[in-house]
């Protein structure tokens, strides 16, 4: 339930990364195109992997999968929520950067909690629903 609270309100903190996307849309924030793909995607990822954390918490606590696996299950899509946007946002903060900087190793750790939560998730509801018959 905490977890789901706390994802419910990070999507208000998405919202406002909408409102900073429209102003660079409008250029009212200087942006190069790079800059501009990553602002989007970064945006984007954030508000799917947010959802996502929060379909699949739901699916683990309703097939009562056991501790560990429920919470790296649970975390994997919540932690590259935050990690795979930093990457995007953080790696081509500047001005007119022409490639992404280091920090785009976040988007890969977040991809690498993303499919540890997942691969977790899937074999546990799947081993749960072998159980159940």
């Amino acid at each position: 339930m905490l977890l789901g609270g706390i994802l419910l309100l990070s999507l208000v903190g998405v919202e406002s990364g909408g409102w900073f996307l429209t102003r660079v849309a409008r250029r009212r924030v200087p942006a190069n195109a790079l800059q501009t793909a990553f602002f989007r995607a970064g945006h984007a990822h954030a508000a799917v992997l947010l959802v996502l954390g929060l379909v699949v918490g739901l699916f683990v606590d309703l097939a009562a999968v056991p501790e560990p696996w429920a919470e790296i299950a649970r975390w994997g899509a919540p932690a590259a929520a935050i990690l795979m946007p930093s990457g995007f946002f953080l790696s081509v903060l500047g001005r007119d950067p022409q490639r992404p900087g280091p920090l785009f190793v976040l988007l890969w750790a977040g991809a690498g909690c993303l499919t540890a939560g997942l691969v977790t998730a899937g074999v546990a509801l799947i081993v749960a629903f072998a159980a159940s018959r």
